[in-house]
C-alpha cells in the first residue's frame, strides 16, 4: 500500500505536542511551522557518517534532477551541519542547492550571514516550506524529541514533499558522531535501516541501541524484530573474535558477510561495510510486522 498522508492520518490526527498545547494548535492554524523547537545541540562533523552515505550510494538521486534540492531539517543551534552538508553534496553534485530549515527564527537569523549561491536558510518545520519538492531531506536528532506516536504522521508529512526519487533520512547519533543510525524513507514509506559505527567506539554492535531512531528505540526487547537483528549482529561479532588481532574492520566484514549468509536482507556492499556501516531492509526490523527472519 502506498505510504500516503491520508492513510497515516487515520492513525494519528496530529502531533501529540501540538494537540495538547492550545497555543501550539492555534499557531498551526495560523500556518506557523509544523513541529516543536528542539534543544538545538550539535557539534561540527557530527553527521559525517550519514553525509558520506548521502553523497555516496545515494548520490544517484541527485542526478535525477536538473537542480536538486537538499534540505537539512532542524539543524539546531549552529548551522555547521548545513554548511558541511553543502560541502559534501556540492562535491558530487555542483548543481545541488542546500537549504537549512529551523523552526526557531533566531537560529535562522544567526545562520543568514553564511548564505551564498547554493546555500540558504529558512524558518520552517516538517512542512518543508521550499519551492517545489526536495530530492533529499535529512533530519538528525530531531524526531527523537517527539513521542513514538507522532513519528508516522511526521514521516508522511515530510515524504509528501519529496520528488519522485527523493529520500527522507530520519536519524540519530551520539554527540560526536561515533555511533549513528538512520531510517531511509521514500514516498512509499520506510525502506531501510542503516547503522554506522566507528571502529574502536563500541564493544558490541548492539551498543548502538541507545541511538536507534524513535520508531525503533522502544522496541529493543525480546520478541521484537530490532532486538533479534541486534542480537544476531552481536552473535556474529563475538564468533569473529579470532580476527581481532587483524583489526576490528576485518571482524566487522566477517560479521556483515555472516549476516548476509544467514539470510538477513542486508545490502551486500563490502565497500560500505569497510566503513563500519551496514544497511538492512526495513521489513527485517519493522515493529509493525511479524518476525520472519531467523537469527
Amino acid at each position: 500500500m502506498a505510504f500516503t498522508l491520508n492513510t497515516v492520518v487515520q492513525r494519528a490526527q496530529r502531533v501529540k505536542a501540538a494537540s495538547n498545547d492550545p497555543a501550539v494548535r492555534a499557531a498551526r492554524q495560523r500556518n506557523k511551522p509544523f513541529g516543536n523547537v528542539t534543544r538545538g545541540t550539535t557539534n561540527p562533523n557530527r553527521l559525517r557518517r550519514v553525509d558520506r552515505w548521502l553523497a555516496g550510494p545515494q548520490a544517484w538521486r541527485l542526478r535525477t534532477e536538473n537542480n536538486p534540492l537538499v534540505v537539512d531539517l532542524g539543524y539546531g543551534g549552529s548551522p555547521a551541519t548545513a554548511v558541511e552538508l553543502y560541502s559534501r553534496i556540492h562535491a558530487v553534485c555542483p548543481s545541488a542547492h542546500v537549504t537549512g530549515i529551523e523552526i526557531e527564527p533566531e537560529r535562522v537569523r544567526i545562520a543568514k550571514p553564511l548564505e551564498h549561491d547554493g546555500l540558504d536558510f529558512l524558518v520552517g518545520g516538517f512542512e518543508v516550506p521550499v519551492p517545489g519538492k526536495a530530492t533529499m531531506v535529512r533530519a538528525f536528532n530531531v524526531l527523537r524529541q517527539y513521542d513514538e506516536a507522532d513519528v508516522r504522521l511526521i514521516w508522511a508529512t515530510v515524504c509528501s514533499r519529496l520528488t519522485e526519487h527523493g529520500i527522507f533520512v530520519d536519524g540519530t547519533c551520539d554527540e560526536i558522531g561515533r555511533r549513528s543510525t538512520w531510517v531511509a524513507l521514500g514516498a512509499e514509506g520506510p525502506q531501510s535501516l542503516t547503522i554506522s559505527l566507528r571502529f574502536g567506539g563500541f564493544e558490541l554492535p548492539s551498543d548502538v541501541a541507545e541511538r536507534l531512531p524513535k520508531a525503533l528505540i522502544h522496541h529493543n526487547m525480546p520478541g521484537e524484530k530490532i532486538h533479534g537483528f541486534l542480537q544476531a549482529l552481536d552473535k556474529h561479532w563475538l564468533s569473529g573474535a579470532q580476527l581481532a588481532s587483524f583489526g576490528n574492520r576485518q571482524r566487522w566484514l566477517r560479521m556483515c558477510k555472516a549476516m548476509y549468509d544467514d539470510g538477513w536482507p542486508v545490502v551486500r556492499a563490502p565497500s560500505r561495510w569497510r566503513l563500519g556501516e551496514l544497511t538492512v531492509a526495513w521489513a527485517a526490523v519493522d515493529p509493525a510486522a511479524t518476525i520472519n527472519v531467523t537469527s
